[in-house]
């Protein structure tokens, strides 16, 4: 199981090219509604999301936490208690974490990158605390999966992919859809 979740403010290409390329790959994810049961995105457009925070079992089934940028979104993810824990868990249980754009910054707060590669929205680095922060597209460090924005939301949805099947089916998806 995979949650993607969203906040009012959040990036929609980020959140649901993400979850649609995991979906094509046969990959369960759910996106998780933060506060409300549809979230208004950065640039206005409502998502009705699968379930709401109280739907959100922390339990091995979980794979991975993906968490997608924009403002006031990031913020707003910071700010969930459901997040946080989501958070807490993939850490303590060795599952991946994934943020694009601006919330690689929640990752960063909580010192999960220190001496990691990381990369984020331009302007945020500061926040990405003991990260070797590249300006790369996307980077995958251990189990840490950090991207640039929004321009590179199919590269960060594959190379999730990748690490949670493998590289075939991320070439596969990637052919397929004829993104390069």
């Amino acid at each position: 199981m995979v949650y993607c979740f969203l906040a009012n403010g959040f990036e929609e290409i980020e959140a649901l090219a993400t979850v649609d390329i995991l979906r094509r790959a046969g990959i369960e994810v759910l996106t998780v509604g933060v506060d409300e049961d549809v979230i208004i995105g950065s640039h206005q457009i409502p998502v009705l999301a699968d379930i709401r925070e109280g739907g959100v079992k922390l339990d091995d089934s979980l794979e991975a936490v993906i968490l997608p940028g924009g403002m006031p979104g990031t913020i707003n993810l910071q700010k969930s208690s459901c997040v946080q824990k989501a958070i807490d868990f993939a850490l303590e249980n060795n599952k991946y974490l994934c943020a694009i754009c601006a919330a690689p910054l929640i990752l960063g707060h909580k010192e999960i990158l220190k001496d990691k590669k990381a990369t984020c929205y331009p302007g945020f680095e500061a926040d990405l605390k003991g990260a070797d922060v590249t300006g790369g597209y996307v980077e995958a460090d251990g189990k840490v999966i950090t991207a640039k924005g929004a321009g590179v939301a199919i590269d960060f949805a594959l190379k999730i992919t990748e690490m949670l099947k493998d590289k075939k089916t991320a070439d596969d998806i990637n052919a397929s859809i004829q993104s390069k």
